[in-house]
């Protein structure tokens, strides 16, 4: 590492605040960054709150120059589980901030090609999180919009610093787009719902508040209907799906969770959130009982959530391709414009190595508005490099 910076170890509470904090000094003349909320991220370090940890490790660091000024942070973190599902031992880093100085950010990728390689792996991924895909992952590359709920957002110039270090593209994921906007839908898509609606056996319906249960049961139905084709998905429990709903409860809205139905029989769904950084953003970071219940108030009482977030979708294989996905965003729109105030829709992380997924998120009018990159790093320079499977 150069000499004149010095690399600290977040451990303390003294230097995780400055983890946490220095990203504001990188973006503070950037309106489109949005701040994570600082339980978001500390929930990720915290092994009682992650169970990657059962099977892994993690640790992270800040930078400092000869100023003692912090110029960048970085984590890294490892699951024998997953690094083991690539061609070598591969483990990752994230949460990686920097200044503008390939120096400075060959200092922080060193240190985690240092740990990673103590721990038995051969290669890293990166930016990326100690978790699951769809938060705090990829390098923003192309469409530099505000961010939704914990998706990763960052400057332009991070992926030279990145690529100058000997990154390269593993894959791209796509955020795709719907505006739902009256008038702007396709109108292949408004006559596919057209067509789909004519038929009395399908009907459309909402989340039930009066009956809660009863979505975890449609959704586990169709999940494992609809995705068992798609490689390394597994099917998922009742418990599992229980727990899911069970987890997004203070931020259910029934109208952006869809079921279609062939008579009473579940054939789809289409399940979002409302984008919870249009409230936390000017949180700054904080999640205080004062912020917590400023929260609710504007989420349930206010409702100023304009953009929703979709997490997943899906069709039973025997009614794909008849109109199904199409008629549920049409039964969306037919709401908005009854008043709800959802104008459009995202749906993040899309990777190009699944093209029947994008061809799905076409069909109901997504366009790709931002493109986040996953890189990799072999530690060996002359092992040759390959892009992510095709699935």
């Amino acid at each position: 590492m150069d000499k004149s910076f010095t690399l600290i170890e977040a451990i303390s509470k003294k230097y995780i605040k400055e983890f946490l904090e220095f990203p504001t000094s990188i973006y503070r003349n950037d309106n489109n960054w949005i701040r994570p909320l600082d339980k978001d991220i500390e929930n990720i370090f915290n092994p009682k709150k992650n169970k990657f940890f059962k099977r892994g490790n993690a640790i992270r660091w800040v930078l400092k120059n000869s100023d003692n000024k912090i110029v960048g942070r970085i984590a890294a973190f490892y699951d024998e589980k997953t690094s083991q599902k690539n061609d070598q031992p591969t483990g990752g880093c994230g949460f990686f901030d920097c200044i503008h100085d390939n120096i400075a950010a060959a200092a922080l990728f060193d240190a985690a090609k240092e740990w990673l390689q103590n721990k038995g792996m051969e290669a890293m991924d990166g930016p990326v999180n100690f978790g699951s895909r769809e938060n705090f992952w990829g390098c923003l590359s192309e469409g530099f919009f505000e961010p939704v709920y914990n998706m990763p957002y960052n400057h332009k110039y991070y992926n030279d610093l990145f690529e100058n270090y000997g990154f390269q593209n593993y894959f791209n994921q796509f955020t795709f787009h719907v505006d739902f906007a009256a008038g702007n839908l396709d109108p292949v898509i408004s006559k596919y719902a057209a067509s789909i609606r004519k038929d009395s056996a399908i009907s459309f319906k909402f989340h039930n508040k009066k009956n809660p249960q009863s979505t975890p049961n449609y959704f586990l139905e169709v999940f494992n209907a609809a995705w068992d084709k798609f490689p390394g998905v597994k099917p998922i429990t009742h418990a599992q799906s229980v727990a899911l709903f069970k987890s997004m409860k203070q931020i259910i809205d029934p109208k952006l969770i869809i079921f279609a139905f062939h008579y009473k029989k579940p054939i789809a769904f289409f399940v979002m959130i409302p984008d919870l950084y249009q409230i936390t953003k000017k949180f700054n970071g904080n999640f205080n009982i004062i912020n917590k219940l400023r929260f609710l108030y504007d989420l349930k009482v206010r409702k100023i959530c304009t953009r929703s977030l979709g997490l997943i979708f899906g069709v039973i294989p025997e009614f794909q391709g008849k109109g199904i996905a199409e008629g549920m965003i049409v039964f969306m729109e037919d709401e908005i414009a009854k008043g709800i105030n959802y104008t459009d829709l995202e749906m993040n992380w899309i990777g190009d190595f699944n093209p029947r997924m994008i061809k799905l998120v076409e069909k109901i009018g997504g366009e790709v508005r931002k493109t986040h990159i996953t890189y990799r790093y072999l530690f060996d320079q002359n092992k040759e490099f390959h892009r992510a499977k095709i699935v």
